[in-house]
């Protein structure tokens, strides 16, 4: 049937009066899974899942799970931080030392919400304000903290770090160590300088820095450190990728097995400040959607279909097939996941000892030498808990 002159069809007056307009970005929900014997999951137990769970609560927005190995910290979008898990030292800096098998709030509303902007380490956690501060908390091991105090000076509420220009931090897990980049492009190390992971031209073993220490060069968007093996890569500014550190294994991808104590440039220019190391492996994302891989291919960690007996290592970065890829995670030691610009979610490496960290609901040991898809299509950020074997995951739904 004809329409009448100035009549609409419904799809015509949304398409231009609606569309467009508005936008909908849900309530994202916070999901987790793997291993859960500090109640690092969220779940108010010590239940293990090898499914993805959901956190209770909505409009999460970023998390951390480097910290101790299963202290967990988290933002929601109206600058709340909120923390559970095993709580060593205080690093959950809820001035005290007791285990939380749910979230639990930190005091303040000014926490950051931006990406990279949380970070942890071995019983130490690291959570930047939306005024560019950046604060501590748990032990001060080898001067991890930044605060310029003795090993001894432990802290278990958030005390922050000099500076105000703070726009990206990053822990190192078992090294003890730790990075941040200032919003003029400063790159700082603190911390442990275990072969050289500081980056400034150091070797000595026993030389550490309980303060901030200047990076050469003005240009750094991001430093991220190796969980266990002292490795370290920074991005800078012009799409360039840099590494430092151990390089046993090849995990700084320069096509050799060299320790450098000083930053050395890995081949390409158009890397994106998707990137993370684990053990001994490192996974990195191009501008173009593109995702690679170096370092040891612990039970196939390096996505490349071949288990550890047919490609024991690569020291330079080889592509994992596809060109979609948007994020990446490490979820324990020789395990993997990404996402996909589709909101698809994969994971592939190590199911460590039946942890269910790979999300596949399989609790044996399994690994997969392949990206595999989790189900659902409808992710929109990863977050990775390296060392305690489980993952965390956003929804915006």
């Amino acid at each position: 049937m004809a329409l009448k002159n100035n009549t609409w069809k419904l799809n015509q007056w949304y398409d231009q009066n609606v569309a467009g307009n508005i936008s909908y970005s849900g309530a994202p929900q916070l999901w987790a899974w793997g291993k859960n014997d500090q109640g690092q999951l969220g779940q108010n137990s010590r239940t293990k899942y090898s499914s993805p769970v959901q956190i209770p609560g909505t409009n999460w927005a970023q998390l951390c799970g480097r910290g101790d190995p299963s202290g967990i910290l988290a933002t929601k979008t109206d600058g709340t931080l909120w923390v559970w898990g095993s709580n060593i030292g205080g690093n959950l800096g809820l001035n005290s030392q007791i285990n939380y098998s749910s979230p639990v709030q930190v005091p303040g509303t000014t926490w950051s919400t931006t990406k990279h902007q949380l970070g942890g380490l071995y019983y130490a956690n690291f959570a930047m304000k939306t005024d560019g501060t950046l604060w501590s908390m748990g032990y001060n091991n080898k001067g991890c903290l930044g605060l310029n105090a003795p090993e001894t000076s432990h802290r278990s509420s958030p005390t922050q770090i000099p500076g105000t220009t703070w726009s990206t931090v990053s822990g190192g897990m078992i090294g003890y160590a730790a990075a941040a980049t200032k919003t003029d492009g400063t790159g700082w190390v603190w911390g442990n300088n275990q072969y050289g992971s500081l980056g400034l031209n150091q070797t000595h073993a026993n030389t550490f820095r309980s303060s901030p220490t200047q990076l050469p060069g003005t240009t750094w968007s991001r430093i991220s450190l190796g969980d266990q093996w002292y490795s370290v890569l920074g991005r800078k500014t012009d799409g360039t990728l840099w590494s430092w550190g151990l390089g046993s294994d090849g995990e700084l991808g320069v096509n050799n097995r060299t320790a450098y104590s000083s930053p050395v440039q890995i081949p390409g220019t158009t890397w994106t400040n998707e990137f993370v190391g684990s053990n001994k492996n490192w996974l990195a994302v191009k501008t173009d959607g593109t995702l690679w891989a170096w370092g040891e291919n612990t039970r196939g960690a390096l996505g490349q279909n071949q288990a550890y007996a047919q490609l024991n290592a690569a020291s330079s970065p080889i592509q994992i097939p596809g060109t979609t890829w948007s994020q990446v995670g490490k979820l324990g030691f020789g395990a993997c996941m990404a996402l996909k610009t589709d909101n698809t979610l994969w994971s592939w490496g190590y199911n460590a000892s039946g942890a269910g960290n790979l999300g596949q609901n399989q609790g044996g040991s399994a690994y997969y030498s392949s990206p595999t898809q989790i189900p659902g299509t409808d992710w929109s950020d990863i977050f990775g808990s390296t060392h305690a074997d489980n993952a965390f995951a956003l929804k915006n739904v």
